[in-house]
């Protein structure tokens, strides 16, 4: 009876991931639609490098303007209605984006889509949290953030349609896909209390080392992902790239981070949240600092991919790391992702802007020499750290 019971709650665990992982899909798709249609809209509507940067931007600002709202509505009413609500904003700005054609408009329905994507998350990883055992936390998260940068591998897939075809009914049409998922959450089991959890819990989590820490480790990533989405496209057009190689690029690069992620995450679980997080930082100092060196399009698509997958090894562990700290600290996992959520678009949206004005002023290589040393500053600071764990093991 015991066995069928694990047995059976495996399962949930699976179809609930299984789920989840196809609303953060589809979330990131939408996200991940700029980068192959950038060059075009700068064409079209005369962007500066600043103004592609608030434009690829204003989503993560979204996020990061959303994810206190979104994490307290996990908390209040449950992390079925955050992903329900996410969805429905979603859809509703997926259509906006797909008709307008003035960039202070499109700015908006992009904010708008990031307020979505907030909910959707911090409902998402609420529910997995909730639901899933904490010794299979981090294979979970890892499972979820795999379907969620599969999503980032079809985005520049529609980018690329869409360049070639037209925004207007391609984006509608997928609009259906949101309000089909709504319909399919709705329908799932959820067992998250109702929590009075506020700002000043947050704020007492927030005086815990281990949980700045964990935050710091979700931005940092962040911070070279906004830079790649703005730099990368542009500079790839520079060497002649249409949007089809644009789109292809970041195509190969999410499916590296999509297939790591998982395992990732599962290494995480058994060999300490800090290990893979050490290589992470290590790779990614080392590929950063790489990427004004190609003189072609071929060898810069390399090194974006390499860059891609070595932030694709941070996600998992550093989250995971988030949730246990928050646990620790007796803070609702619904704020827990919210906190996450703060990270990742104060990341996104320093890269982006920051990456794109001061590329502007003195070149490509600058903003991504900054990034470098961050992590390799991080990797320094992490040296001989140790952290309690969840069930008397240890992050070594």
């Amino acid at each position: 009876m015991i066995v069928e019971n694990a047995t059976a709650g495996e399962a949930a665990e699976r179809r609930l991931v299984l789920v989840m992982g196809a609303v953060v899909f589809v979330d990131t798709m939408f996200y991940a639609v700029i980068a192959p249609l950038l060059p075009g809209l700068v064409h079209e509507l005369h962007l500066s490098k600043l103004s592609a940067g608030v434009l690829t931007a204003s989503y993560p600002i979204g996020t990061l303007l959303g994810a206190l709202p979104g994490g307290m509505l996990a908390v209040r009413a449950g992390p079925r209605f955050a992903v329900c609500t996410g969805l429905g904003l979603l859809a509703v700005s997926t259509v906006a984006f797909g008709l307008l054609h003035q960039v202070v408009a499109l700015d908006a329905a992009r904010f708008l889509e990031g307020i979505g994507g907030a909910c959707s998350w911090a409902g998402a990883v609420a529910w997995i949290v909730a639901e899933t055992a904490p010794e299979r936390r981090g294979t979970m998260i890892g499972r979820a953030l795999g379907a969620a940068i599969g999503g980032a591998l079809f985005g520049p897939v529609i980018g690329a349609i869409a360049d070639a075809i037209g925004r207007r009914a391609l984006f509608t049409g997928l609009a259906l896909i949101a309000v089909g998922l709504i319909a399919v959450a709705r329908r799932l089991p959820c067992h998250h209390r109702p929590s009075h959890q506020g700002m000043g819990h947050i704020g007492s989590a927030l005086r815990a080392p281990l949980v700045v820490g964990g935050m710091w480790l979700v931005a940092l990533p962040a911070l070279p992902s906004g830079m790649i989405n703005v730099l990368g496209p542009l500079r790839l057009h520079r060497f002649g790239a249409d949007a089809a190689a644009i789109g292809l690029t970041f195509l190969a690069a999410a499916a590296i981070e999509a297939a790591i992620s998982p395992a990732i995450g599962t290494i995480s679980d058994r060999r300490g949240r800090l290990a893979p997080l050490r290589f992470g930082l290590a790779a990614a100092t080392g590929v950063l600092l790489c990427f004004t060196l190609p003189t072609e399009a071929l060898a810069l698509a390399a090194v974006i991919v390499a860059i891609s997958a070595a932030l694709g090894v941070f996600w998992a562990p550093a989250m995971a790391l988030l949730s246990d700290a928050a646990e620790t600290r007796g803070l609702d996992q619904g704020l827990a992702a919210a906190l996450m959520n703060l990270a990742w678009a104060g990341g996104q949206i320093a890269g982006s802007v920051f990456g794109g004005a001061v590329a502007k002023v003195a070149g490509d290589a600058v903003p991504m020499s900054v990034a470098a040393a961050l992590c390799a500053t991080t990797l320094l600071a992490l040296s001989g750290v140790t952290a309690p764990r969840r069930a008397g093991s240890r992050i070594r």
